[in-house]
């Protein structure tokens, strides 16, 4: 399997095809996020220059996502970060952990941002081993017990 910078408009479908997914693994619905604008612009948002969307692929199929976007100045923000059911535990998540974080330094970044729940333990704690740490609430979130991470880059 590998890391890839989405770039065509098939590789965009891929990206949101997955987003999909993840939001329909989720127990609640992220419309408080202006989720269905984030798919329409999926290759504005994620595109160069301000970002990319990283999709992991097992031959041709993608099977994994992590997107970065501008939050604001040189802060980024890691978003959709989500690997299919069959090919946890594999150590993609780090591998693709570790390629958002570079491509985020690449665009210019000083610092990488996200909000995650604690259902999301392996995620949280990987977010951890690679040095994010709490921050303030930098975005609205409904759902109680949100964690905001960040990390310089």
């Amino acid at each position: 399997m590998e890391i890839q910078i989405a770039e065509t408009f098939v590789d965009f479908v891929a990206g949101k095809k997955l987003f999909l997914e993840y939001a329909q693994s989720l127990d609640f619905n992220l419309c408080f996020q202006n989720f269905e604008q984030e798919l329409a612009d999926i290759q504005t948002q994620y595109g160069a220059p301000n970002g990319c969307l990283l999709l992991v692929k097992n031959e041709q199929e993608a099977v994994g996502c992590a997107g970065v976007r501008r939050w604001q100045g040189d802060i980024a923000e890691l978003k959709r970060m989500y690997l299919k059911p069959q090919t946890r535990g594999l150590g993609l998540g780090r591998k693709l952990l570790e390629s958002a974080l570079e491509n985020a330094r690449w665009l210019g970044y000083r610092s990488i941002r996200l909000d995650t729940l604690p259902s999301m333990a392996a995620a949280i704690a990987l977010y951890r081993e690679f040095g994010f740490t709490d921050i303030s609430p930098y975005r609205d979130n409904p759902f109680e017990g949100t964690i905001y991470l960040e990390k310089q880059l």
